[in-house]
């Protein structure tokens, strides 16, 4: 039990050493060379704007997350079900996936003025760009999960009278679950990119405006105290989607976990 506690301990900490590494060889790379402010800030520059600036940053902060949350749980009901029919069909497969893939690839930042045309400056183009930015894994990681269940397996439950609802409801979204928690921690950072794209083009609030606004006055270190407040939020979702997947989908990872130490041992 002290061993398992000691590694627990140990795989804690090496996310904050390795932040801590980042920041210190930040830091020191800036003294040593001398590098001016307002070409790279240290993060003691971008800090102490962050405490200093801190009440006018955090309503921006709160706008950005609000927006990025709404956006993202958007994609989330969008892109589940878009999934689940995709994965469900290889007709619908064939027939939609060359048009997804085609909507991916094209950049986002390039959509925001139409939406800017059709709703204006503000909150809309800011949620639409996070949705449109962030659905795209979710769906496709949801029709994988369903449309890879093993046709061995598909052939049983056939056999016993199992309609393709069934098969979907009670074997492919079960099965499709560790692909769903998987792209969620992928989607929201996406969700994030697509908010702040969307404040530095058409907004005038949140984390991506105080940054537009903060660089055409020079504020640097400004910039990278926003810098720093979008990384932290997007760390926090990131761990609370690690937290759901850990909870939901235990079973998919629990052997390999539990077998590796004793194999190493």
């Amino acid at each position: 039990m002290k061993a398992k506690t000691r590694r627990t301990l140990a795989a804690q900490a090496i996310p904050m050493i390795a932040i801590l590494l980042f920041f210190g060889a930040w830091q020191l790379a800036c003294r040593l060379f001398a590098i001016p402010i307002f070409i790279l800030p240290a993060p003691s520059d971008a800090i102490h704007a962050l405490i200093d600036q801190w009440p006018g940053i955090w309503p921006n902060a709160l706008h950005t997350l609000l927006i990025t949350l709404v956006g993202f749980g958007m994609s989330v009901a969008f892109g589940v079900c878009l999934g689940v029919a995709v994965g469900a069909s290889a007709l619908l497969y064939r027939a939609i996936n060359p048009l997804l893939i085609g909507f991916n690839a094209i950049p986002k930042v390039a959509m925001v003025p139409i939406l800017v045309m059709w709703f204006g400056i503000g909150t809309v183009p800011a949620v639409i760009t996070a949705f449109l930015t962030a659905f795209f894994p979710i769906s496709v990681n949801v029709a994988t999960g369903i449309a890879t269940v093993e046709p061995e397996l598909l052939d049983v439950l056939r056999s016993l009278g199992a309609s393709r609802l069934d098969i979907v409801r009670k074997i492919g979204i079960p099965r499709s679950l560790p692909y769903f928690f998987a792209s969620l921690k992928v989607a929201i950072a996406l969700a994030f990119v697509g908010t702040v794209i969307s404040e530095t083009i058409a907004s005038n609030s949140g984390i991506g405006y105080l940054m537009v606004t903060a660089s055409s006055t020079f504020r640097v270190p400004l910039v990278f105290a926003g810098l720093i407040v979008i990384a932290a939020m997007g760390v926090t979702m990131y761990a609370a989607a690690a937290i759901l997947e850990r909870r939901w989908t235990g079973w998919a990872t629990r052997g390999v976990q539990s077998s590796t130490p004793q194999a190493a041992g």
